[in-house]
């Protein structure tokens, strides 16, 4: 009993230390482990705590996006977590991500515990207790239902985990039980980790609910379309360069068919928004057919404090997008050469505030002794401020608030992953039979959606469809966790990620502005860092079990 008391303190510590408002993850802390089998309510709290640790990605490093250890945003802040990743500098003792390892294991040790919780018919005992089988009959099959979906989210909550710690670490530890005799567990490998995600889907991808269209109160819970585009990232993930150095084309047909598993589902009902920009603000991802999972949390103005203008009052300027990035917007039109943002794709206005835009009730003046002028302490070193995510004009200084929900999976990235796996394994006209569509096909869609002047892709061949793929991953997965992560597994990093962070300064001239391009900080990234390194003081708690990545 001392063992069932210590668990149940573990699992009320997780689930009371969850953010979200979406999920109640509440516990009755009076319960005790003896009491608390007698109690069917604790079957949905312990459902519901293997969501807490769930990655938020507008806080993944200095309370901001991630975006700022790659190339496509600089840290305003002179101290920041980001410059370990910009410097090179993660080691053994420094890791500015490791407390997701920690918390993506807390979530697989409480999907465990609940999958132990209600095993061998005891959830569906407890769904019985006190109440009449007879007269409660309709709310009873309700509950025997949902315990159904509980259980085969757990499992697709384990492969999400998983599939975060294994594209940090690579091969990671494979835990299969909550309670554990003092084994320790050794690093399975990577393919080891990937094929048991895969089998973790697959095994009960039949059991999940298809939407919440009849259980609103379970929105933000996982559904089929999640799991398989869980996936089909894994296995794209799995197929790239930096984990396929043969460039084995079964691996790349594999990621191909995950990716078509989604499109070709005629039960699911994804589709791109109309509009890029007004998608990522507020609350319409939540309505939106674009998205298949998004992490909820309370509303709040954190993101728009930290990334805000610093002439905005309350704004730090935060995560600066870089020029590296907004010279790749391709033109829908004639270069302007008094405006080098006019008649440009769309999705530059709508992630990018430029000099010259209209933002926070104003016009962005960045020359000397303009509104929002670069000299001044905190601003912005790059020319540019984040619009992504933010909902424009919000008042800080009377604490006024907005949505954010970060879209974890989104329609988009399925079909430029499908797009990409397909180019690899057939080339990018090819549409073998039992695939929705070509690669080329599924890009489009993509960039139609974004504006129907874009260039003509004309790229015939499987070499240089690869190039427009990464190109269009880069623009409209701007901002989203996937750049950095990107270059990784393209084996691209080592070239990328070790060139300067250009920005533009900005000068009046006559009644328009000047632009030139600087250098705004190096970057240094070394051939260990495509992998993250464990800290020394786990590999210590693990009595050395755990083997640390090569060249840490």
């Amino acid at each position: 009993m001392k063992l069932r008391n210590t668990i149940f303190a573990f699992v009320i510590a997780l689930v009371s230390s969850s953010c979200s408002d979406f999920l109640d993850t509440s516990l009755d802390r009076n319960q005790t482990g003896e009491t608390i089998a007698t109690n069917r309510g604790t079957v949905w709290a312990f459902g519901n705590a293997f969501y807490s640790p769930l990655g938020y990605g507008f806080g993944t490093i200095d309370s901001n996006i991630f975006a700022t250890c790659s190339d496509e945003a600089q840290q305003t802040a002179a101290s920041s977590n980001a410059i370990y990743f910009n410097k090179g500098m993660l080691n053994e003792n420094i890791n500015p991500l490791f407390t997701y390892y920690n918390n993506y294991y807390e979530g697989i040790r409480a999907a465990n515990y609940f999958l132990d919780y209600v095993a061998d018919g005891k959830g569906e005992e407890l769904l019985a207790q006190n109440r009449n089988l007879v007269t409660d009959r309709v709310n009873y099959e309700r509950d025997l239902q949902s315990l159904a979906w509980y259980k085969a989210e757990a499992h697709v909550a384990k492969a999400y985990y998983y599939a975060e710690l294994a594209k940090m670490y690579g091969g990671v530890p494979i835990i299969e039980s909550f309670v554990n005799d003092g084994t320790m567990v050794k690093r399975s490998s990577y393919e080891e980790v990937i094929a048991y995600i895969v089998k973790e889907i697959d095994d009960h991808k039949a059991e999940l609910a298809l939407n919440w269209n009849d259980f609103t109160e379970r929105e933000g819970r996982f559904t089929l379309g999640a799991a398989l585009a869980i996936k089909a990232r894994v296995l794209l993930y799995a197929a790239s360069p930096l984990h396929n150095e043969s460039n084995d084309p079964a691996k790349w047909e594999a990621a191909a068919a995950a990716a078509n598993e989604l499109l070709s589902n005629t039960e699911l009902s994804y589709s791109l928004a109309p509009d890029y920009g007004s998608y990522f603000v507020g609350g319409a991802p939540l309505t939106s057919s674009e998205t298949i999972y998004a992490v909820r949390r309370a509303q709040s103005n954190t993101m728009e404090a930290n990334n805000y203008p610093i002439a905005t009052q309350g704004g730090k300027s935060g995560a600066t997008p870089t020029h590296n990035l907004v010279a790749a917007y391709e033109y829908v039109g004639t270069p302007d050469p008094s405006n080098p943002y006019a008649n440009r794709d769309p999705r530059l206005a709508a992630s990018i505030v430029t000099n010259g835009s209209n933002w926070n009730g104003r016009t962005i003046d960045q020359a000397a002794g303009g509104s929002d002028d670069m000299s001044r302490a905190n601003a912005s070193r790059t020319g540019y401020y984040l619009k992504k995510f933010l909902t424009d004009n919000l008042n800080l200084t009377q604490g006024q608030t907005a949505q954010h929900n970060w879209v974890a999976y989104r329609w988009a990235e399925v079909l430029l992953n499908y797009a990409e796996a397909m180019n690899e394994a057939f080339g990018p006209d090819a549409v073998p039979a039992g695939y929705a569509i070509s690669a080329r096909q599924a890009l489009q869609q993509v960039r139609d959606r974004a504006s129907v002047n874009l260039p003509a892709v004309t790229a015939a061949d499987k070499d240089a469809f690869r190039e427009v793929v990464k190109h269009e991953r880069r623009i409209e997965l701007a901002f989203e966790d996937h750049r950095y992560w990107d270059l990784l597994r393209w084996k691209d990093a080592m070239e990328v990620l070790n060139r300067p962070v250009l920005g533009v300064k900005v000068t009046k001239e006559g009644e328009g502005w000047n632009y030139e391009v600087t250098e705004v900080a190096e970057r240094i990234f070394f051939e260990k860092n495509y992998y993250l390194p464990f800290l020394r003081s786990e590999i210590e708690n693990s009595n050395n079990t755990l083997e640390q990545n090569p060249q840490y």
